[in-house]
């Protein structure tokens, strides 16, 4: 009788036991399954978030690191001080070799950057260390897919000290030039430590010596009596703005040219014969292939007090056969056409493109730019408009006779004569060849200098103190 209890008891143990050991065989499988779909999820996500392409665009402005993936990365960020570390962990992804690769596009030439280390930091999470030369105030923030581009971070590297763009032009001067507003000694070309851009020459080399068919070295004709040019008495400071830059090629042309390339090289040319007129200066709002918003562009004008801003752009359109240079002007009533309209609004999407970061705010720029009672400077804007479109007729086809206007963000400060130079169209392959040929872009830059000294031979600018910044 106890036997068989205790054989009973000990079936009943057995059983228990065998119940329990299934439970927890059932409660194990079920865990390793949960472990086995969250790995798979993590590594699904891991997967989509993979990281497609990364970018860096130093500049003495500041130096801009790309990410660009298939989805929204998370991220968070601190900095590390003595010596200065700016510490970036993405999570949701493994190291790949395009992330692998992010250290190798620092050059010693970086402003800011000294390195760059990127890493495992564990499961699902890479670090990027960024050793940095000097202080700086980091902006990070993402970007929405647009154009060819996917999901972005952008880790915008501003220096402590901002680059000051008038200080800049008065280390140029004398003291006694600077105190009297006098001119600037002539300077060659600025240099950069870019690699020369795509399809398009090397834009650094000095201008050619003038040529016999090109009036551009000769002095303008005076004319006798009542109609005598008054002269110019002062320095005169002008703004020079190449076109998108960057993360924002603008348009591409058929054999792959990039606009911003040509523009950055018509750019330079242009300064280099502006510094050497005795009574005029001249300063890039970009003078390298990085961005620049739209609003940062105008700013950099009004800081160095320009009399003159000076875009310069690669036109493009849905038809290969539209040609022509054109200068449009600013609007306060409309655009003057449907063509002018559509431009307008495509110019104006560059910061879209390039990447601005929205949670930045400039209350004194919102208010310039939403400023529309600019009827002087519109005014002396379309004569400037008018004397270098003249002038751009005689190296090339018009696609319009007169000066065309539109709501052009980057035209849109009220106390600077603004104007937008499409000097062809990219889109036309004839004309894409002639943008990337250095002797057509030292005959655009001469044309557009010949109308710049024709406008300020007739409304020589008033007398005003160049030591003071407009804040």
């Amino acid at each position: 009788m106890s036997s068989e209890s205790g054989y009973k008891h000990t079936t009943s143990l057995t059983a228990a036991g065998g119940s329990t050991l299934t439970r927890r065989r059932l409660i194990g499988s079920a865990a390793a399954g949960l472990v086995l779909l969250v790995s798979r999820k993590s590594v699904a996500a891991a997967a989509a978030a993979s990281v497609l392409a990364v970018r860096v665009w130093p500049a003495k402005d500041y130096t801009r690191i790309t990410i660009e993936s298939r989805e929204p990365l998370v991220f968070n960020h601190h900095t590390v001080r003595n010596p200065e570390r700016l510490v970036v962990d993405l999570e949701g992804l493994e190291l790949n070799s395009v992330l692998q690769s992010l250290p190798t596009k620092i050059t010693g030439q970086d402003p800011y950057i000294q390195l760059i280390r990127a890493g495992r930091n564990r499961p699902g999470v890479v670090r990027l260390v960024i050793e940095l030369k000097s202080e700086v105030i980091p902006q990070i923030f993402t970007l929405k897919p647009i154009g060819e581009y996917g999901h972005r971070l952008v880790l915008d590297l501003y220096p402590a000290e901002p680059v000051d763009p008038l200080l800049a032009l008065l280390e140029k001067l004398s003291p006694e030039e600077a105190a009297a507003g006098g001119a600037a000694p002539p300077a060659a070309p600025e240099k950069t430590e870019d690699k020369p851009p795509r399809r398009v020459a090397d834009a650094e080399h000095k201008p050619a010596p003038p040529r016999p068919e090109a009036p551009a070295e000769r002095p303008l004709p005076r004319k006798p009596g009542a109609d005598d040019e008054p002269a110019v008495t002062r320095l005169i400071t002008i703004a020079i703005d190449p076109g998108h830059g960057g993360e924002d090629p603008g348009a591409v042309g058929a054999a792959g040219s990039y606009e911003k390339n040509v523009t950055l090289s018509v750019g330079r040319r242009l300064k280099a014969r502006i510094d050497a007129e005795p009574n005029m200066r001249a300063m890039l709002t970009r003078d390298a292939d990085y961005f620049v918003p739209l609003q940062q562009r105008v700013a950099k004008a009004r800081r160095v007090q320009a009399d003159l801003f000076v875009s310069i752009h690669a036109d493009a359109f849905i038809s290969p056969t539209a040609r022509g240079s054109s200068v449009f002007v600013l609007s306060d009533k409309g655009a003057s056409s449907t063509a002018a309209r559509w431009l307008a609004q495509k110019e104006n999407a560059a910061d879209l493109i390039g990447g601005v970061n929205l949670s930045v705010k400039d209350s004194h720029l919102a208010r310039t730019l939403l400023d529309l009672s600019q009827t002087a400077a519109i005014n002396d804007s379309l004569k400037v408009g008018k004397a270098v479109l003249g002038e751009l007729g005689g190296i090339n086809r018009l696609h319009k006779g007169e000066v065309e206007q539109a709501s052009f963000a980057v035209l849109k400060a009220p106390d600077i004569p603004s104007i937008l130079i499409e000097t062809a169209f990219i889109s036309n392959p004839e004309e894409e060849a002639r943008l990337n040929d250095e002797a057509y872009q030292d005959r655009m830059a001469e044309a557009i200098l010949r109308g710049l000294r024709r406008y300020f031979a007739k409304n020589p600018p008033m007398s005003k103190s160049k030591l003071a910044s407009l804040n």
